[in-house]
């Protein structure tokens, strides 16, 4: 278990276009939530939804199989595992996350602080 289903941040019934539309309304910078994967992935399923500097990332939380860990993003040397999700966002809740814009090649951070709950 990734350990989301009780966790305030878990949008258990929420797309991506909800997602979105929560963290624009929300209009702070490190707001957050978790969702389930669009694609319903068995390596891919999670998404961790961020807002910062009025964008929204889509941050894909794979799973890794030969070590039940979770990772954030595409797979990279060297890169922080983790043994549940919710490890993942208390992690990020002390150390800042990257943000990559693949559209603008541009990198941020910011902490998770705001947990954002979809209505």
């Amino acid at each position: 278990d990734a350990g989301v289903h009780s966790k305030a941040w878990y949008a258990a019934t929420c797309d991506r276009k909800m997602a979105e539309d929560a963290l624009y309304r929300s209009n702070k910078d490190g707001s957050f939530l978790i969702r389930r994967s669009s694609g319903q992935d068995s390596q891919q399923p999670y998404t961790l939804v961020v807002f910062y500097n009025r964008r929204v990332y889509n941050i894909p939380i794979r799973f890794i199989e030969s070590t039940r860990q979770y990772a954030l993003g595409r797979e990279k040397s060297g890169e922080e595992r983790f043994d549940s999700v919710a490890e993942i966002v208390e992690n990020h809740q002390r150390t800042s996350l990257v943000l990559i814009d693949s559209q603008n090649n541009t990198k941020d951070s910011t902490k998770l602080k705001h947990i954002v709950r979809v209505s």
